[in-house]
């Protein structure tokens, strides 16, 4: 995939470079997308300039199919921050939804399972993980509350409408040190996430946060907020695995 890239910063997505591609500003020629190397600039057919990038992880896995919601990526920053999970670590993931958190996770992990019950999902996650060219992902279509197949991960992370029902099955996958975090939209779901982890032991809660993200406008020295930001989207609680009692 290419991108064709303007001066103002707006992206267009190019799957092929074997037909013209459309634009607001005209066409550019399949000729000239072929030939182009990462950084030159091609003329449309209107002259407009556009610049001509490779796609990289980040642009492919904004065009990712979405079925369910997906954890952004200001959440999904500091489970990996907190968690410290990096190339040998061990991820589980429940559910899958989409696929988005166990993409994203696969790019800094070495090897990530991911658990959806719905089959609908499953495909879609599927084909999303086709997309990216991710090998170290592993699909089940499984009931995670039922358990896990895999032991002694460094992460589990539930996104799920009842966490509280996988804490024991998240315990026994962990290892001692392993991380187990939850991403819940309402505070009930917190309350009885983190009650559950209290009364399981060998576990403890770490902390519960709340991640805001505000851009701001910078034109010279026009310097303000935008208007629209990004404001709640789900409570991320962290807990760990102390002991295996």
């Amino acid at each position: 995939m290419k991108l064709l890239v303007s001066a103002t910063g707006r992206v267009f997505y190019v799957k092929s470079a074997d037909q013209d591609y459309h634009t607001q500003f005209g066409f550019v020629k399949k000729e000239d997308l072929k030939g182009a190397v990462p950084g030159q600039a091609v003329k449309t057919s209107l002259g407009k300039e556009l610049f001509v990038l490779d796609a990289g992880f980040a642009d492919q896995y904004a065009r990712i199919r979405r079925g369910p919601q997906i954890i952004p990526l200001k959440d999904l920053g500091p489970v990996i921050a907190v968690t410290g999970i990096g190339k040998d670590s061990v991820v589980i993931d429940a559910g899958t939804g989409s696929g988005a958190a166990a993409c994203f996770l696969a790019r800094v992990a070495g090897h990530v399972y991911s658990y959806e019950i719905r089959e609908d999902f499953h495909r879609i996650a599927e084909a999303n993980v086709k997309l990216l060219g991710l090998k170290n992902i592993t699909l089940h279509l499984q009931d995670a509350k039922k358990g896990f197949r895999e032991k002694n991960a460094d992460l589990v992370l539930l996104d799920m409408p009842d966490p509280w029902e996988c804490v024991a099955a998240a315990k026994d996958a962990l290892a001692v040190g392993g991380f187990l975090a939850s991403y819940s939209p309402t505070t009930p779901q917190v309350a009885d996430f983190v009650k559950a982890v209290l009364s399981t032991p060998g576990l403890i809660h770490i902390k519960t946060v709340e991640v805001i993200e505000r851009e701001w406008e910078v034109s010279e020295r026009k310097v303000r907020p935008r208007s629209a930001a990004i404001g709640h989207s789900g409570f991320l609680t962290f807990a760990r695995k102390i002991a295996t009692g």
